[in-house]
């Protein structure tokens, strides 16, 4: 139940509905684009890489593309980018076995629009690891600028962010770029195997299916005297909507897609409840600590979907399936036959992280434009439907929240760490919260 501990002002409600109004216009841009050349494919050719977002999960996107060098796959980072000067010190030290390899001496852009001098240098593909509220911006300058794209999940936070995503993805594929998303279960073989085997009907009549990502929580950075709100808030940007879309979004969405991946397409409606329990103080910013989805899909199928953030409880990331012959620990690639006897097994899943990058650009080098971008924004906006569900308390469907005009913040309007943050802190340093039952016109 939500349990929300903050001083709750009408007006930071007000920022959350309406900061970013002004974003969804870049999507209508898109229709304008001119269509350049296509993208040329490689053979033996040296593929220049660009990063833009150098933490933690952009220095190991990095890291895993350069590890698919050989002399047939020839990669070289070339350029990076990053609003903080710190993290980009810090990703390319973490890279300092990779000789010969990364050259960025003369194309290493500070500053929170630093991703635009980027682009406008000879990289062959981005790689796209900011706070995911950047997501569709930088996407949306990818295609524009000709550059091939793997960008993480979720590809948004927000119902404009998804349409903008796919409105751009269809650029993307007029120009025939690559396109990929780090959902990397897509890409393990032990998966592959078991959402094949599934399908085929080995459990029968798929009834029910389960998706968990249940956990302790993540890091917390801590306000210093000289950043700005917004400089904060980047920082820190887990814990804000804006830049991270809810926990749901964020981690939740692996587990998510692959129910998705196994229904062939996202759900109709979604119901479900959640709040805060321990995200109660300054520092824990918007976000919920604990989310509780039902999920029903087009085939009358539903999905229980669960993600908490609370220390000391039951932790797991897994998916399963129930069917009318047995069920199937998806995670884990195991199917059991109705006395809960072990009848298959799939073969063990390859590391995905690294498995995605040789497989997009195998692709590539083979002539082939693979594209992922549907599927990831559909599977993020599935968890943004989640997310909706819970903040509302009430029954929402797939058209209501893929077609919701709420944008949580117009990131073309943010020019450097002096712009006005999207959601302001109230008199006692606490962010506005939704309230179910309250809060009932979030999805519109």
């Amino acid at each position: 139940m939500s349990q929300p501990q903050e001083s709750q002002s009408e007006s930071n409600r007000r920022g959350f509905l309406q900061a970013g109004s002004a974003a969804v216009a870049g999507a209508a841009a898109l229709g304008t684009l001119p269509i350049s050349r296509a993208a040329h494919t490689f053979s033996s050719d040296e593929i220049k890489i660009g990063l833009i977002g150098c933490g933690g999960r952009g220095t190991g996107a990095a890291q895993q593309a350069l590890d698919t060098y050989s002399e047939t796959n020839r990669v070289k980072l070339t350029a990076v980018a990053d609003p903080f000067d710190f993290r980009i010190e810090q990703a390319l030290k973490g890279m300092g076995k990779y000789e010969g390899k990364v050259d960025v001496a003369n194309s290493t852009f500070v500053g929170v629009n630093a991703y635009k001098q980027l682009l406008e240098s000879d990289v062959d593909m981005v790689i796209l690891t900011t706070p995911p509220g950047f997501r569709p911006m930088h996407f949306e300058a990818a295609i524009n600028a000709g550059k091939h794209v793997f960008m993480e999940k979720p590809v948004a936070v927000d119902a404009p962010g998804v349409r903008r995503v796919l409105a751009a993805n269809k650029i993307a594929k007029e120009k025939k770029l690559a396109v990929a998303v780090g959902l990397q279960r897509r890409h393990e073989s032990g998966y592959q195997a078991t959402i094949q085997k599934l399908k085929d009907g080995a459990i029968g009549d798929i009834i029910l299916t389960r998706a968990y990502w249940n956990g302790d929580g993540v890091w917390n950075r801590e306000r210093t005297a000289e950043q700005s709100e917004l400089e904060y808030q980047i920082n820190n940007w887990y814990y804000f909507n804006w830049l991270s879309g809810d926990h749901i979004c964020e981690q939740h969405i692996h587990n998510l897609d692959v129910i998705n991946w196994l229904m062939d397409g996202p759900p109709e409606t979604a119901q479900g409840q959640g709040g805060r329990q321990v995200r109660t103080g300054k520092g824990t910013g918007q976000i919920y600590d604990h989310h509780m989805v039902e999920y029903t899909y087009k085939n009358g199928v539903r999905m229980i979907s669960q993600c908490r953030h609370i220390p000391g409880c039951w932790s797991t990331v897994d998916e399963y399936a129930h069917g009318s012959k047995g069920w199937c620990h998806i995670g884990a690639g195991k199917i059991y036959d109705r006395n809960n006897k072990v009848v298959w097994e799939a073969p063990r899943n390859e590391n995905g992280w690294a498995k995605e990058h040789f497989d997009l650009f195998a692709a590539i080098r083979n002539g082939e434009i693979p594209n992922e971008g549907d599927y990831g924004a559909h599977s993020t906006m599935t968890s943004v439907m989640g997310r909706i569900a819970t903040y509302t308390g009430k029954v929402v469907t797939w058209d209501q929240c893929l077609n919701s005009e709420i944008s949580l913040a117009n990131t073309d309007a943010i020019e450097s760490f002096s712009s006005e943050a999207p959601i302001q802190p109230d008199e006692n340093g606490m962010y506005w919260v939704p309230t179910p039952g309250r809060d009932t016109d979030l999805v519109v």
